[in-house]
C-alpha cells in the first residue's frame, strides 16, 4: 500500500477553503409614493413576479386595466391612490400613470441585463392592438388608438392615452400603440394594456448574454 507523503512546507497545515462570493442579484422591485394637492399614490412594484394585480384608485374601469396589466406582464402590482375625483378622474389617472412609470424606473435601476425591447399583439375578439417597447432612457409616445366613444361607462376614454404619456415619460422609454381594428371601447382599451404588459414583460427581463446594458453608448438612463 502506498503512502502519500507529505512535504516538510505543508506538514501540519490545513487547507484554508476558498471564499466564494454568490453574485448580487438586482432587487428589481420598489414602492414609490407621491403626494400632491390633488392626488395621494402609492405603488409597489415587483418585475419578477407572478402576475398579482391590486388595485384601489378610486377610478373603478383604470383598477381593472391595472389588474390586467400586472396579470398578463406577470408583474406583481399594487396601486392604491386618492384624488379629486369630484372635479374629474383626470388628475388620479394622471398621476397613477406616473407613479406607475416611476416605479418601474426604479426597479429597472441601472437597465443592466434586461433586452430593452419588446412587441406584443393582443386581441380582444374584434379588438387587436399592437405595443412596441423600447425601454432607451428616452420617453416618446407614438399613440395611434383611436376610440369614437367618449366614454367606457363613466370613464373617459381619453385619459388613456394621458396614463401612457405620464408612463412613458417616468420610465424613460418609446412607446408605440397602434390599434389594428376595433369596434368596442373596452376591448380596444382592455387590447391596449395588455399588449402593452406582454411587450413590457419581455423588455424587462433578463438577457442571459448580456453583460451590462444592451447599449453601444454603455448606458440606458438617458
Amino acid at each position: 500500500m502506498q503512502k502519500h507523503k507529505v512535504s516538510a512546507q505543508n506538514k501540519g497545515k490545513t487547507a484554508s477553503p476558498v471564499a466564494r462570493l454568490a453574485p448580487v442579484e438586482a432587487k428589481r422591485s420598489a414602492e414609490v409614493e407621491r403626494k400632491t394637492r390633488e392626488t395621494s399614490v402609492t405603488v409597489a412594484l415587483k418585475l419578477d413576479g407572478s402576475g398579482r394585480g391590486e388595485a384601489k384608485t378610486g377610478v373603478p374601469f383604470l383598477d381593472h386595466m391595472l389588474e390586467s396589466f400586472a396579470r398578463h406582464g406577470f408583474f406583481d402590482l399594487k396601486v392604491e391612490a386618492t384624488g379629486d375625483l369630484h372635479i374629474d378622474d383626470h388628475h388620479t389617472v394622471e398621476d397613477v400613470g406616473m407613479v406607475v412609470g416611476r416605479a418601474f424606473r426604479q426597479a429597472l435601476d441601472d437597465r443592466a441585463g434586461i433586452k430593452r425591447f419588446g412587441e406584443a399583439t393582443v386581441p380582444l375578439d374584434e379588438a387587436v392592438c399592437t405595443a412596441i417597447v423600447d425601454i432607451s432612457g428616452r420617453a416618446y409616445l407614438g399613440y395611434n388608438v383611436p376610440i369614437s366613444q367618449e366614454r367606457v361607462g363613466n370613464f373617459q376614454t381619453e385619459l388613456v392615452h394621458d396614463f401612457m404619456k405620464a408612463l412613458t415619460d417616468e420610465v424613460g422609454m418609446n412607446l408605440h400603440l397602434n390599434l389594428v381594428s376595433g369596434r368596442n371601447p373596452h376591448h380596444i382599451i382592455e387590447a391596449t394594456f395588455k399588449a402593452l404588459a406582454r411587450a413590457m414583460d419581455h423588455a424587462t427581463a433578463r438577457e442571459p448574454r448580456l453583460s451590462g446594458v444592451l447599449s453601444t453608448k454603455g448606458t440606458l438612463s438617458s
